[in-house]
């Protein structure tokens, strides 16, 4: 099969959706329910040693972006931490295996991104497992479509600020007291931070916070030698939207939208990671790289 290095025509690239694509399931997403399944480069990603020695954390890393992420991280070169729920289990213990395929240390550690005391474990297995910390990629997030927001409970306002916010200034704070110069943070924005969708307010609010954070810890840090930068995708097919990120009806129009005319794959992003991660981004910080197929943004 082709990887990323192949010449190909980005509009055929991956398949567009059909009815076939309109199923639900209950959340947290698990890739291996999901039809069709996503290609998070477990036979298309082929690494060159871009972040060789690199220890880094990933959230999110069982399925969807944080899956391809962490598959790419490591076939660069890096040992890698990752996250998830406990529900996702199966899920991670796919990617541990690609990680160790690849002679990279992997080490799973599930929790909850909701616990204060969870992010910061997640930092403190890093460098009691890795030695240390000097990639961290926010990427696990919480969205879920509602028709108004009178639907939108407190709980769910709560549970989506505590994933996508509060997750990511926890886990940041606490890498920072471990990260020394040449150290970078990637955090995860969204198109909907630009062009929030109607359906998605709570999810499209921490979207442009991630934005805002990002540019301003970004600011804060860099006199330490330390990158803060953020990648936006646009409509990407991962578990999240079948588990109520999506109307399921919706589906099969998913990503047509676009230019491109199809939905990313979280393959797709990989690439934006790994470059924000390595020294070739090295006068790049506080910077959103969008990559959504084409969709203005500003």
């Amino acid at each position: 099969m082709s990887d990323q290095y192949t010449l190909q025509d980005p509009t055929t690239r991956y398949p567009k959706p059909d009815d076939s694509w309109k199923r639900y399931q209950e959340g947290p997403g698990v890739e291996q329910r999901q039809h069709p399944k996503p290609d998070a480069g477990e036979t298309t990603y082929r690494g060159t040693g871009r972040l060789t020695g690199r220890k880094a954390v990933v959230t999110g890393a069982d399925s969807g972006i944080g899956r391809a992420v962490a598959i790419a991280f490591a076939r660069e070169g890096a040992d890698v931490v990752l996250s998830y729920l406990p529900e996702e289990e199966a899920d991670a213990t796919e990617v541990v295996r690609l990680i160790e395929e690849a002679g990279r240390k992997a080490v799973a550690f599930p929790g909850d991104l909701k616990d204060e005391a969870y992010c910061e474990l997640l930092v403190r297995r890093a460098v009691d497992e890795l030695g240390g910390i000097d990639v961290l990629a926010n990427v696990g997030g919480k969205q879920q479509t509602q028709e108004s927001i009178q639907d939108i409970s407190t709980e769910q306002f709560d549970e989506t600020m505590k994933t996508n916010v509060y997750a990511l200034f926890w886990t940041c704070r606490a890498a920072l007291r471990h990260m020394g110069p040449g150290s970078t943070i990637i955090n995860t924005s969204s198109i909907q931070a630009y062009s929030p969708s109607p359906t998605l307010i709570d999810y499209a609010s921490t979207k442009a916070q991630i934005n805002a954070f990002s540019k301003a810890l970004a600011g804060s840090v860099a006199s330490q030698g330390i990158r803060v930068n953020v990648v936006a995708p646009g409509p990407i097919w991962t578990p999240l939207q079948q588990a109520g990120g999506q109307p399921t009806e919706a589906l099969a129009d998913f990503g047509t939208q676009t230019p491109l005319g199809r939905p990313g794959q979280p393959a797709e992003l990989a690439a934006a990671y790994v470059f924000l991660a390595s020294q070739e981004s090295s006068y790049v910080t506080g910077e959103t790289l969008n990559v959504n197929g084409g969709m203005p943004t500003p």
